[in-house]
């Protein structure tokens, strides 16, 4: 069977192959309607066409070629972020290379000899400030996902309402009548956690107790720190606040452990809604973070760095999601 050609594309949409070059290319807007801009792609993905990329790069000196540094693959939240920047990416005809940093959120390798020669751009995501400098030093555009607004040489930043999304979990359970709480911090030292840790603090005031541990984002170091924090002499928390859904995870098996009941005895909430958010039992309360999206925004913020323009954007909103394992604060 024959590869497709643009000329293929060009026929059966009606229009001429410089049109069709121009659509694929993403150089349409101003020059070409939306209709027939709609008509070439329809055609292009009934038929099967995909540009010659290697070709086209050599007469544009352009790889088409994105880096997505993440801190690790095991999270699932960077998984869906590769997702929603991959989709974006395929439809202009660029390809995204995810790279885990060896480092954590840390100072993070140069993955290739000349990132110049491999890579138009790089996207990062929940990196510290300084941590890509070894890749591409100041020549690629950085796009920054989930990250301090005011540093570092990003040529744009993509967040999300971080601040807001602990507010609503702390206002739900200020609401049901949660006075003394406990806030099961990550370990890791990034500006994301350092967010969610200040508006905690600033809500909760002094109309409320709040304790701070911290523990790696495992659930097993997660359950032995809330374990010994809740054995520990003094009055218990009636609500655990944590940075990240697996570290719930933990705290639920800790109080089970230690009979206490969910949510009756102690209410847990998480942050980010992954899936593991509705595999425990009770479910967790948790704050849903849009993945996908950042992912997608964070594609579109580089193509738009890459054309030449500006980027800004507001933070992506984030959803407070009510599941059973908070309640009623217990009666004393």
């Amino acid at each position: 069977m024959t590869r497709p050609t643009s000329r293929d594309v060009a026929t059966a949409a009606g229009v001429s192959q410089a049109t069709v070059s121009l659509v694929l290319g993403d150089k349409w807007r101003g020059r070409v309607s939306e209709r027939t801009a709609g008509l070439v792609r329809e055609a292009a993905a009934t038929l099967g066409y995909r540009p010659n990329l290697a070709a086209r790069n050599l007469r544009l000196g352009s790889t088409r070629t994105a880096l997505l540094v993440v801190p690790a693959l095991t999270n699932e939240f960077f998984a869906r972020v590769y997702t929603g920047a991959a989709r974006i990416a395929s439809a202009h005809g660029f390809g995204v290379v995810l790279y885990p940093s060896p480092e954590g959120t840390g100072p993070a390798r140069d993955p290739f000899a000349s990132a110049r020669a491999a890579l138009d751009g790089v996207i990062a995501s929940s990196m510290a400030a300084g941590a890509l400098d070894a890749i591409g030093g100041t020549e690629l555009p950085l796009v920054m996902l989930d990250s301090d607004p005011t540093a570092g040489r990003a040529a744009a930043h993509v967040n999300l309402a971080m601040a807001d999304g602990m507010r609503q979990v702390t206002r739900h359970l200020l609401d049901l009548g949660h006075r003394r709480f406990l806030h099961l911090a990550s370990a890791v030292d990034s500006w994301t956690f350092h967010v969610r840790a200040e508006a905690l603090a600033a809500l909760l005031g002094p109309h409320a107790q709040c304790r701070t541990i911290r523990a790696p984002l495992t659930v097993t170091d997660a359950r032995t720190t809330v374990e010994a924090a809740l054995a520990a002499p003094g009055e218990r928390p009636t609500a655990i606040v944590c940075d990240d859904d697996i570290l719930a995870a933990g705290a639920c098996k800790a109080a089970r452990r230690l009979g206490l009941r969910i949510p009756e005895d102690l209410s847990i909430t998480g942050f980010d809604d992954l899936a593991l958010a509705t595999a425990v039992e009770p479910e967790l309360t948790t704050v849903r973070l849009p993945a996908e999206r950042i992912g997608e925004q964070g594609m579109t913020a580089l193509l738009t760095v890459l054309e030449g323009e500006p980027w800004t954007a507001p933070d992506i909103p984030v959803e407070l999601v009510v599941r059973d394992s908070s309640g009623p604060a217990p009666t004393p």
